[in-house]
C-alpha cells in the first residue's frame, strides 16, 4: 500500500543553518517603518492613562445649579416632582408655592427652574411656560431632547 504517492519531504531543500541576509533586511525596514510612521497617539488596548476633557473656561462663567424642574410632554402634560401631573393653568400656583418656600428658606438668590422636554412638544406651550415662570421670577433653562422618528418615516 502507497502511502505517499508523492513522496514530497524528499523533495524539499534542508532547513538553512542560519538566518540568510534577506530575513535581515525585512525585519530592518519593519523596524524602520514602525519608527518613522507610528503614531505616538494611537494606543494599546488596556493601556491606563489619565484622560481628561478639554475646559473651557467661558463655559462655567454662568454656572448655577437648577433648583426645581418640570418635565413636559406632548399635549402640554406636566409633570413635575412633588405633585405629580398638572395643567398649565396650574403651573402658575405650583411655580408661586415653589417661590414662596425659596423666599422663606433663603436658600437662593436667583430660583432656576429647569424644563426638559422633546422635539414634539409644541412650541406655543414652551413660550406660555417660559412666560408663567418669568412672572413667577424663575430664571428658565432648557433641556431639550430629539424626538424618535420611526423608521421609514422622515421629518
Amino acid at each position: 500500500m502507497i502511502t505517499r504517492p508523492l513522496e514530497l519531504a524528499s523533495r524539499l531543500r534542508p532547513e538553512p543553518r542560519n538566518f540568510d541576509f534577506l530575513f535581515w533586511i525585512n525585519a530592518g525596514l519593519i523596524v524602520l517603518f514602525f519608527s518613522l510612521f507610528g503614531s505616538r497617539f494611537v494606543l494599546a488596548p488596556g493601556l491606563g492613562i489619565d484622560f481628561q476633557l478639554p475646559r473651557v473656561p467661558a463655559a462655567y462663567a454662568d454656572e448655577a445649579q437648577s433648583t426645581d424642574y418640570i418635565t413636559v410632554k406632548r399635549g402640554g402634560l406636566l409633570l413635575v416632582s412633588d405633585r405629580g401631573q398638572i395643567s398649565l393653568a396650574q403651573l402658575r400656583g405650583w411655580l408661586a408655592e415653589q417661590m414662596e418656600a425659596k423666599k422663606k428658606a433663603r436658600e437662593t438668590k436667583r430660583p432656576i427652574l429647569l424644563v426638559r422636554t422633546d422635539a414634539s412638544v409644541e412650541m406655543s406651550v414652551l413660550a406660555e411656560i417660559m412666560s408663567t415662570a418669568r412672572e413667577a421670577g424663575f430664571w428658565v433653562e432648557w433641556a431639550v431632547e430629539p424626538v424618535a422618528v420611526p423608521p421609514g418615516e422622515s421629518h
